[in-house]
């Protein structure tokens, strides 16, 4: 991974019921601010992730970042899920991944992140789009495991 964002929050629930909310893409728009649309496109049949989302198509609005955009998932059971930007048509890189660690009885969730776009961004500003992503995203997960 590139030059990266990262950033922790605790959230009051298993490691198994994070990630399934992780997982659950169909759901993203009601609670990740920003997607519109989150469409898996392919799931894996065998192996350890079967039955998870293999690739996922994206429409995205959070200022500075507008795009569609399909990212290819690769699942290490509960404990991290990492991706990386299969096409974009903003975006020419968006590597990431949760990282989950089981506290005891609730989670440390770690969100890394490094996105490239194609229009020139100063790094300063690039790093500020990658923080307000990253925040948002744990914020809206933290919300939506607890509420369950």
């Amino acid at each position: 991974m590139a030059e990266q964002t990262t950033s922790s929050i605790t959230v009051d629930a298993a490691p198994a019921d994070v990630m399934a909310v992780i997982a659950d893409f169909e759901s993203y728009p009601r609670w990740a601010k920003g997607v519109q649309t989150a469409d898996v496109v392919s799931t894996y049949t065998s192996g350890p992730a079967a039955g998870r989302a293999e690739r996922v198509f994206f429409a995205l609005d959070v200022s500075p970042i507008k795009d569609e955009y399909t990212l290819e998932y690769q699942w290490d059971g509960d404990r991290e899920v990492t991706w990386t930007l299969v096409e974009g048509k903003m975006l020419r890189a968006l590597d990431g991944a949760y990282v989950l660690r089981d506290l005891g009885g609730s989670t440390e969730v770690t969100y890394r992140l490094a996105l490239d776009v194609s229009i020139p961004l100063i790094g300063m500003l690039k790093r500020k789009g990658e923080k307000i992503l990253i925040d948002t995203a744990l914020k809206g997960l933290k919300n939506r495991v607890e509420s369950r």
